[in-house]
């Protein structure tokens, strides 16, 4: 792997330098190199490529936007023994505490982000010429994104759609359900769904939603700080609806009263907001389902359930 990585990185030192990370699904570690410190992941799965690749695309469209920090990406690798790695610049991080606040403001600038282009190019629609010269970053008009990201090691569904139930709808939750079905061929889950999925347009109303960049997995474990504020990594974007993000942030803790009382303050909550909140973590319960077993099928069936009475 060293070899590999000196000669891929261009660099005669590769020191490691003792930091070590990643959860479940790939390893991480850092290393001196001739260019400075870098963030090293690796995964010997066969499908490493497709997770990294969305995942440098996730940071690089994050990183474009300059509302929240996150690590530069640099380089994904084929490993000849089977696997990738997955290059990107190495940051000292810590646990998030005192800049939780901050990370409220700038996850809301992150979700805002669209819109902002959006009403930039309404505002000069009459003016010759201007358009293209505003940002690098174009508005996105539709729900999805340019390529598969995977929230953990399943690939997500990001063809483009025009609308967002649709997309939700057929590229979140169904694929899920699909795979619950194969392995387990849970009636209940089956008959709760197809009541639920006709409930879908009546819990979003008639709301207008403009698609927003989001990270897509922003659970405690991906989210930190350093000196200069908060930092979020590891993530699985696409444009979707912004109170999507807040599902699994609420779900595992890690967030306090001061980051959604910012977040709310550029982004309030919109009628039927905590309905809305069940149904989008419906997603992240069965995905969990799915990468480690049944434990997660009770949360799953009782959103289910509620959201259909």
């Amino acid at each position: 792997m060293e070899g590999v990585l000196r000669r891929e990185l261009g660099t005669g030192a590769l020191r490691r330098l003792g930091h070590s990370g990643g959860g479940c699904i790939s390893h991480g570690e850092s290393f001196a190199t001739d260019h400075g410190r870098v963030f090293v992941k690796t995964n010997a799965r066969p499908e490493a490529r497709r997770m990294f690749d969305g995942e440098m695309a996730s940071l690089t469209a994050i990183l474009q936007t300059q509302t929240v920090k996150v690590p530069k990406p640099i380089k994904v690798i084929d490993v000849p023994e089977g696997g990738a790695m997955f290059v990107m610049e190495h940051l000292d991080m810590k646990s998030l505490n005192r800049h939780a606040e901050k990370l409220g403001t700038q996850l809301a600038d992150l979700h805002l982000h669209n819109q902002k282009l959006q009403e930039k190019l309404k505002k000069n629609a009459g003016t010759t010429g201007k358009c293209a010269a505003i940002t690098d970053v174009q508005f996105v008009e539709k729900f999805g994104f340019h390529t598969v990201t995977c929230c953990g090691y399943l690939p997500q569904v990001n063809d483009w759609q025009e609308d967002w139930v649709t997309f939700f709808t057929r590229q979140r939750i169904q694929p899920q359900m699909d795979m619950i079905e194969k392995d387990s061929g849970d009636r209940e889950a089956r008959e709760l769904w197809a009541q639920l999925q006709l409930k879908i347009p009546s819990l979003c109303g008639d709301m207008e939603i403009v698609p927003a960049l989001l990270h897509g997995d922003l659970w405690g474990g991906n989210v930190a700080e350093d000196d200069s504020g908060p930092i979020i990594f590891d993530p699985a974007s696409f444009y979707g609806h912004s109170e999507y993000e807040l599902a699994i942030a609420g779900m595992f803790g890690g967030f306090g009263g001061s980051f959604y009382s910012a977040y709310h303050n550029k982004i309030p909550k919109a009628p039927g907001f905590e309905k809305r909140l069940k149904l989008y973590q419906l997603f992240h319960y069965m995905n969990h389902w799915n990468h480690f077993g049944g434990g997660y099928r009770g949360s799953s069936i009782n959103i289910m359930r509620n959201l259909v009475k």
